[in-house]
């Protein structure tokens, strides 16, 4: 593996090109010094006055200091959301969607501002926030804007209603886009919004609200809370909240289950994943390791609908392993404001201490660890891609959620074995089959117990497709009309 720091010398592997740097400038985004709670249309510090700071995963630097909510600014903005519920959803869906357009372009006008922002916040690559995270986004609120009035032909009855008041709360690995998915179609449908985002990537958020006033958005209809979990447990509990959206760790998900049971409050939970890539022996080798490395690495596997589960067909698994090998060799690791670079920064320390301290376990249990020579960063959270071989199903690695740059290989002899393999996990997020035959292609897609399964490719996703799990991986979906029902009384 080739490092950067910041500058890159040539791939491993002999070539004898090397990648001169290109950075993204930091001066095309203005971090402000601090930040307050974006409440009622307006900023304002939180009520006793606390502040968190938030830091760039690549350097450790402090990027800037955000107020930090406590119940007391909670209850002022599920008040501001109730009071705006009344004019927002009483508008014409035309109405709307005109404010969900301006949002989606605004977004699209600001691109650059805010891939460089969330690079520096989240620490993953800008060629990922760049062509992934931001035009996702936009999608969304595009995509959103075309159902607001046209709610009653969703297949959802005649008069669907909005629910009230939605509490989002919204994970670190993709910020901006966990955003999108959640507010465009609760605005769509006539909601308002109360959304905490994650206490290590606050700002994408932030400026989001900045986008929302640029937008002319009437005034407490999207609420930007930051703060802890403390924050989020208070919203999420409070008593005048009708949905609850989630997306983040099981342990979460389970803990909000517990608290809104019995309460009314409609919810959405997508949480964790250990999603299987399996791949048979007539399947394009080099594709389907372009596609493995995809499934595992993008993001550095911080993706609940990772592709951390290697299952590979016994007769082609040496070949696959190798060809596999020889491209995480050709992965550039460094500086994520690098246009070449491929592995970004782990979002928090207390990630990358998960991380080393599962791999060790994995170690520890007997199977075999194996990352390319990879030189890391002095400063800020680094981890190499890694992979597993000799991997048993009660193997740790292949059993819990590690959220990081692990894959892990298992292999198979049969379709019954493959899919018998790829359902043994408490997880049923996601899934990936690789096969020239498309008969074998349906059939084994339909037996496994994944909410999303691609076909010969990985991590594809599209407004207009449902996305969401079985299992321990949550229940509801977001996106496509599927998404809409989460927030309508039908």
């Amino acid at each position: 593996m080739a490092s950067q720091k910041p500058t890159a010398p040539a791939a491993a592997g002999g070539s004898p090109f090397a990648y001169a740097p290109a950075p993204e400038s930091r001066a095309v985004v203005d971090i402000a010094p601090s930040y307050g709670l974006f409440v009622d249309g307006a900023f304002d510090a939180a009520a006793d006055g606390r502040v968190l700071k938030t830091l760039a995963p690549a350097t450790e630097e402090v990027l800037s200091e955000v107020a930090h909510a406590g119940p007391d600014d909670v209850e002022r903005a599920v008040r501001a959301a109730r009071r705006a519920f009344e004019k927002w959803s009483a508008l014409p869906g035309a109405a709307r969607a005109k404010y969900l357009f301006r949002i989606a372009r605004i977004l699209q006008e600001r691109s650059r501002e805010l891939a460089v922002l969330e690079t520096l916040d989240n620490g993953k690559p800008i060629k990922e926030t760049r062509d992934f995270d931001v035009p996702q986004a936009a999608a969304h609120f595009f995509y959103h804007a075309g159902w607001a009035d046209k709610l009653a032909h969703a297949g959802l009855g005649p008069d669907p209603r909005p629910l009230g008041v939605a509490a989002q709360v919204v994970p670190w690995n993709f910020p901006l886009l966990m955003l999108a998915w959640k507010i465009a179609p609760a605005l769509a449908t006539g909601n308002t919004v109360v959304l905490k985002p994650a206490e290590t990537t606050p700002l994408s958020a932030l400026f989001f609200a900045d986008v929302c006033r640029q937008a002319g958005l009437p005034r407490g209809v999207v609420n930007i809370l930051t703060g802890d979990g403390s924050t989020g447990a208070a919203l999420v509990a409070h008593p005048d909240v009708d949905k609850v959206a989630f997306t983040g760790s099981t342990e979460v998900g389970k803990a909000i289950a517990r608290e809104v049971a019995g309460t009314g409050k409609k919810v959405t939970l997508e949480l964790g994943g250990k999603g299987a890539n399996i791949v048979f022996d007539d399947a394009p080798v080099d594709q389907a390791v372009e596609g493995i490395v995809t499934g595992i690495f993008f993001n550095q596997g911080q993706v609940c609908c990772a592709g951390s589960r290697l299952l590979v067909q016994e007769s082609v698994a040496d070949e696959v392993v190798e060809s596999l090998k020889r491209r995480l060799g050709t992965l550039r690791l460094g500086d994520p404001l690098d246009k070449n670079t491929d592995i970004g920064a782990i979002n928090s320390a207390q990630q990358l201490a998960k991380i080393r301290e599962l791999t060790g376990i994995g170690e520890a249990e007997g199977a075999e660890r194996w990352s390319p020579p990879c030189e890391l960063p002095t400063s800020g959270y680094w981890f190499p891609p890694t992979l597993f071989t000799g991997v048993a199903q009660a193997h740790t690695v292949a059993q819990d959620e590690i959220f990081g740059p692990v894959l892990s290989v298992l292999t198979f002899r049969t379709p019954d074995e493959a899919v018998a393999k790829a359902n043994n996990t408490p997880y049923g997020l996601s899934a990936g089959v690789w096969t020239e035959k498309g008969s074998r292609m349906l059939a084994v897609a339909d037996r496994l117990r994944a909410g999303v399964v691609w076909a010969n490719t990985f991590n594809k996703f599209d407004p207009t497709s449902p996305f969401g799990g079985y299992k321990e991986s949550g229940y509801g979906r977001e996106g496509g009309r599927h998404g809409l029902e989460a927030y309508l009384d039908v």
